[in-house]
């Protein structure tokens, strides 16, 4: 395939620009534990954390579903912003991309008002044009409500221009929903059928590659 030179960038967050597997299973297990169920693995949060809160725990914790959003939320401000990791190579790239004038936003499930918070210690909300999390918007990823909230303010209209560059199977879905170029950013390659419905234009393993990528086209 033959990829369109990017005139517009929305990054994942979570595990796609900074690493966050380590605070959420925390936060997870130490809300699951408050409710007696069993714990999850790192490798379990890793596969089956995907949704936005709003959307995961009511199946999650049922009715007790808003107390658990109180206490997860509760964990997670205590910890996230120092143990917040950036992912290697992240912050060079961005540099790259800002120098060749692309247009950069977040679409992230993590609530917003913790997203901008994380972002804006780094000192990374200069490259970013627009940042949206869970709840900015009526729904959440894979919806393309945040994706339009992220491009209001962005002059390219040809969405295939546009790359939606995540590191999970929502991620994916969410950019052809809304008609963006999916480009798949993780160590690993794509599994056998893992994203059949919703299949990633490109696969990168890294920051530093999609750096590469962009500055060859």
């Amino acid at each position: 395939m033959i990829l369109p030179l990017p005139k517009a960038i929305l990054f994942d967050w979570d595990n796609t620009l900074v690493e966050s597997w380590a605070v959420i299973n925390d936060a997870l297990n130490y809300t699951l534990g408050t409710f007696n169920k069993n714990h999850w693995s790192i490798s379990e949060t890793k596969a089956r954390a995907r949704k936005s809160l709003r959307d995961s725990f009511p199946e999650m914790f049922g009715e007790n579903w808003e107390k658990a959003a109180e206490v997860f939320y509760g964990r997670f401000e205590e910890i996230h912003i120092s143990r917040l990791e950036t992912k290697s190579g992240t912050q060079n790239m961005l540099e790259e991309i800002l120098e060749l004038g692309i247009f950069m936003g977040i679409v992230s499930n993590k609530r917003g008002d913790f997203l901008r918070k994380e972002v804006c210690h780094l000192g990374w909300d200069k490259y970013f044009s627009s940042i949206v999390g869970a709840g900015d918007t009526e729904c959440d990823k894979p919806s393309c409500e945040p994706v339009e909230l992220a491009l209001m303010n962005c002059a390219e209209k040809k969405r295939n221009q546009v790359w939606f560059v995540g590191d999970a199977d929502i991620d994916m879905e969410c950019a052809h929903n809304a008609s963006l170029t999916p480009i798949l950013l993780r160590n690993s390659p794509p599994e056998p059928r893992e994203f059949s419905n919703y299949p990633p234009a490109f696969h990168v393993i890294n920051c530093q590659a999609l750096s590469k990528l962009i500055k060859k086209m």
